[in-house]
């Protein structure tokens, strides 16, 4: 698509944003504004590509876009030895890391002191662990439990709290419920769940319930859509647009059951014709008018 058909489509779409036109939705009552406002960032996975071409330009434009915090996913740019310097820069932008997706592995016993250290350092509290295969299976889904329990209890002096993040495999049948509830049942009640509720869509549960099910455990949190390889609906990866979350309800949960800090937006489809940048910024637009 040409430039300029680009650009006549994000207009389109900002338009199409401002309606927010999931019609399931309806205005959460007054609860939660009464209640601190949770502040609202971004995965970096979203940008992926753009952050290794441009790392401190991308970070700036998304500092621009309102974005209060990042949530990081392995890249640091410039400053992967430097943990002082990016978290100086970040404050340059008036950006928080809101969180930090990591592997188990980086928290070794051999790596813990120097982990905790650079985390602590660019100001992450809420270290996440995005993907165990382990998590879906049937022999190893305790030794994950396991290993959220161990570092729970390491992190905590350092005042730092581990958590998980489901896709839809977490979802499958595991002894009456499923790998997720098998998970959040049996590990310690400061393990973030941090729950991605396009991949809870996708699996055909109700993310509202989730928050729900298990309270004060939803800290942070990812809004996106997951749309399905077979595209039949026409469903958009915009929030907002036409996919069916129950953003309005999701949020009101949010606040008055999950103990919510960070909302994090994160985008992993992207309409034809639009960059992840111009993408994540109509997620943002229609994330300000759901949180209004």
């Amino acid at each position: 698509m040409s430039k300029t058909l680009a650009v006549m489509a994000l207009s389109s779409y900002a338009l199409m944003g401002c309606q927010i036109t999931d019609n399931k939705q309806t205005q959460p009552d007054a609860t939660a504004s009464t209640q601190q406002a949770a502040k609202v960032s971004v995965q970096l996975w979203s940008v992926k590509d753009t952050l290794k071409q441009d790392f401190k330009g991308t970070l700036r434009q998304l500092a621009n876009m309102g974005f209060e915090g990042v949530e990081f996913a392995g890249e640091f740019g410039p400053y992967k030895h430097d943990p002082k310097g990016l978290k100086s820069y970040l404050d340059s932008l008036g950006l928080q890391a809101s969180g930090a997706h990591i592997d188990f592995k980086q928290f070794s016993d051999e790596q813990f002191a120097d982990s905790v250290h650079f985390y602590q350092t660019l100001g992450v509290k809420y270290l996440i662990d995005p993907w165990e295969k382990r998590a879906w299976d049937h022999t190893q889904v305790a030794s994950v439990v396991d290993d959220l329990n161990r570092l729970a209890d390491k992190l905590e002096p350092y005042n730092m709290q581990i958590g998980y993040h489901n896709h839809q495999h977490e979802f499958a049948d595991y002894k009456e419920s499923t790998f997720w509830d098998y998970i959040a049942e049996n590990t310690k009640s400061n393990v973030v769940l941090q729950q991605d509720v396009g991949w809870t869509s996708f699996a055909g549960k109700d993310p509202v319930s989730y928050v729900k099910k298990y309270p004060n455990r939803t800290i942070t949190t990812h809004y996106k859509v997951v749309i399905p390889e077979q595209n039949s609906a026409d469903l958009s990866p915009i929030i907002g647009q036409n996919n069916g979350i129950d953003w309005y309800n999701l949020t009101q949960a949010l606040y008055t059951d999950g103990g919510v800090q960070w909302i994090v937006l994160e985008q992993e489809d992207y309409p034809e014709g639009l960059t992840p940048l111009q993408s994540v910024k109509l997620s943002k637009l229609n994330l300000d008018k759901i949180l209004q």
